[in-house]
């Protein structure tokens, strides 16, 4: 970042009083974005900017895939799980027990247990990155993986495979669509908070004219960061960092900064 920008993210931080999170509300009112509410007398927001609706087995045929051609699976998230078995009990697949899964992290391969008995199965995992990922899947060149994935997805995975003559089938089980957000005063707010490149598609598929002027960004890692910068808009909030991990760390930090706390 060059000095121009840091000084004029310096000139941005005014007083926060309200913020939009681009998310569902949290069913836990024990969530830190309820602390931050009391701790800076802040009016918060939730509000998802992006809905996950299933492609139907109907149209899932129309891509001509054959699951059971495969003998693995990549799952990033856990959209992608749900959608997968969902397929796969529309269409009357079973899926053989040897089947390999693996999956972007453990959080994402504990999820399974939904739907499989997890013990019985052979389940790989990184720890949170594509990349991670792509150690465990070298060792297994030999397998015919299928990509469960939205209409919208990162290159990574693909351009990884593509590049490592890896058999991979990309099969779009679900659509991340813009919600509609026209009853929203998008221009009330002092920083609204991302954590997908969808979810700054939908800003502008919403306000098409959207002008940031003194809202600030706040960004959940690095592709939503890139899509916000790509997007025109300035970036004054990215999580996560070493001393915040979290949004509402970061935001925390921020917040007491342009407050002046």
């Amino acid at each position: 970042m060059n000095e121009t920008s840091m000084q004029s993210i310096e000139d941005r931080q005014t007083k926060v009083s309200r913020l939009l999170v681009t998310q569902s509300r949290p069913v836990d009112e024990k969530s830190p974005y309820f602390d931050l509410v009391s701790k800076y007398n802040l009016h918060i927001d939730f509000r998802p900017f992006i809905e996950i609706q299933g492609v139907s087995f109907k149209d899932f045929r129309k891509q001509k895939i054959n699951i059971l051609a495969h003998t693995a699976i990549i799952f990033t998230s856990r959209n992608a799980i749900d959608h997968f078995f969902r397929i796969c009990q529309e269409g009357r697949i079973e899926v053989p027990t040897d089947m390999k899964y693996f999956c972007i992290s453990e959080q994402t391969a504990n999820y399974l247990q939904k739907y499989i008995v997890i013990r019985k199965r052979k389940i790989f995992n990184g720890n949170k990155t594509a990349t991670e990922l792509f150690d465990l899947i070298k060792k297994h060149k030999t397998e015919k993986f299928l990509f469960p994935c939205s209409n919208i997805r990162s290159n990574d995975i693909p351009e990884f495979m593509d590049t490592s003559s890896l058999h991979l089938t990309e099969a779009v089980m679900y659509e991340t669509l813009p919600t509609d957000l026209s009853d929203l005063d998008i221009q009330s707010y002092d920083i609204i908070a991302f954590f997908s490149p969808s979810g700054v598609t939908s800003l502008f598929h919403n306000f098409p004219d959207y002008k940031q002027n003194g809202a600030r960004m706040a960004a959940f890692g690095p592709t939503t960061a890139k899509a916000i910068t790509e997007a025109g808009l300035m970036l004054d909030i990215e999580a996560p960092l070493p001393n915040a991990p979290s949004m509402t760390g970061a935001l925390d930090l921020y917040i007491k900064k342009a407050n002046n706390q």
